[in-house]
């Protein structure tokens, strides 16, 4: 099967656990990505390893995904999280009436949750509103944004893949209505070459729908951008969320020495123009003070913007109402072979996305190599510098 060469688009999440998926399958692997690894948006989320409770009543698919990938990663990926638990806290009537449905729907997906008293929650998190009417607690975790991917790296570099940073591909290669490669410009070298493969796997993240027009195909991504904003002090142990429906700055979580706020949501065209509006800044300080009143006291360290890959959906539909599950789409059915591309999700679901696309990638090869990444321990992210230095010397 090494006689078959893929070459994966994108170095963020997605790219980087597809690289160890294809490797493990025995496929030879090559990763571009434009900028350096996880510069896109997988290096600017907020580091939150989901339950699924956030999306259990509004998006239960993508719940499932989560609490699955959630255990799976705590397995291969030991010692990258800090296993601290998230609080889901009601702090109105309205709040208060949501407890029901949001049990009932994390309950119906398999999210394991236990209600709290106020004084239980309390002497959790003495820095939560002391008005607060009861909390909800279900197993959220943190994460490193950037080590994960780098550990998903690193374990498919020493399996044989080829990761080359500052490659932008800038066309593609075709014999006759087949991809046979891209184009790619290195900007590390200042030159333009080309390089071959059998297929090619779109993993580009919000910038897939550019790559997919350069290859004639439509990718049906959405850019939602949203705004994060950073403390420079650590509030809270446990990740905080407001107990209601997805909303604009609802979720609070300890980042090392840190704490960082977010997030707000809009739809856009464009994935490299991420402002980061004033009026934005001040609703997640609003939202977060309502739950940790200390929010309001503390200076902002840091503010910006990611953009999220999203399913594009029906018209109506914005950065709150698509979907974070994830689609694989082959585009042979547009009359362009060899050409794949997986799009949507989240950070705590490109492992799943990734089996997804080896699996239709195996499946396009007409071979038969099932998915090793649920039970394959990941090297430690050092291990991807660690390397590189090796190949220097």
């Amino acid at each position: 099967m090494a006689d078959f060469h893929v070459l994966v688009i994108g170095a963020g999440a997605t790219g980087a656990a597809l690289a160890h998926d294809l490797t493990l399958r025995g496929f030879r692997v090559t990763v571009v990505e434009r900028g350096e690894v996880t510069s896109g948006t997988t290096g600017r989320h907020h580091g939150l390893l989901h339950s699924g409770a956030r999306y259990a009543v509004t998006d239960p698919e993508a719940a499932r995904e989560c609490i699955q990938e959630n255990r799976i990663l705590r397995r291969i990926a030991q010692g990258s999280f800090e296993e601290n638990d998230g609080l889901f806290v009601a702090l109105d009537d309205e709040d208060e009436a949501f407890a029901e449905t949001f049990l009932a729907a994390c309950a119906q997906v398999g999210i394991p949750t236990q209600v709290l008293s106020p004084k239980e929650a309390l002497a959790l998190e003495p820095a939560l509103n002391p008005q607060l009417r009861l909390a909800i607690r279900v197993p959220d975790a943190v994460m490193d944004a950037m080590r994960l991917p780098l550990r998903f790296l690193a374990t498919a570099k020493r399996n044989g893949a080829r990761v080359l940073p500052f490659h932008e591909v800038v066309g593609f290669r075709f014999q006759g209505r087949s991809v046979v490669g891209v184009e790619v410009q290195d900007h590390i070298h200042g030159r333009r070459y080309t390089l071959a493969a059998d297929l090619v796997v779109n993993a580009a993240g919000p910038w897939a729908g550019r790559v997919g027009q350069m290859a004639g195909v439509t990718v049906p991504v959405q850019p939602s951008p949203g705004v994060l904003v950073a403390l420079p002090r650590r509030l809270t142990n446990m990740v905080i969320n407001r107990l209601h429906p997805p909303s604009d700055g609802d979720i609070l979580l300890p980042q090392r020495r840190y704490t960082v706020l977010g997030t707000t949501a809009w739809l856009s065209d464009d994935p490299d123009d991420l402002p980061v509006p004033e009026d934005h800044v001040r609703r997640i300080l609003e939202a977060a003070t309502a739950m940790v009143p200390a929010v309001g006291q503390e200076p902002v360290l840091s503010a910006w913007a990611a953009a999220r890959p999203l399913v594009a959906a029906h018209q109506n539909a914005n950065g709150r109402t698509i979907s974070r599950s994830f689609l694989c789409i082959d585009h042979a059915e547009e009359g362009v072979e060899g050409l794949v591309s997986v799009i949507g999700g989240k950070a705590t679901t490109a492992r799943l996305m990734a089996e997804a696309a080896g699996d239709l990638v195996t499946h396009k090869m007409g071979l038969h190599a099932a998915c090793r990444t649920r039970e394959t321990p990941l090297l430690p992210h050092t291990a991807y510098w660690q390397s590189a230095v090796r190949s220097q010397q």
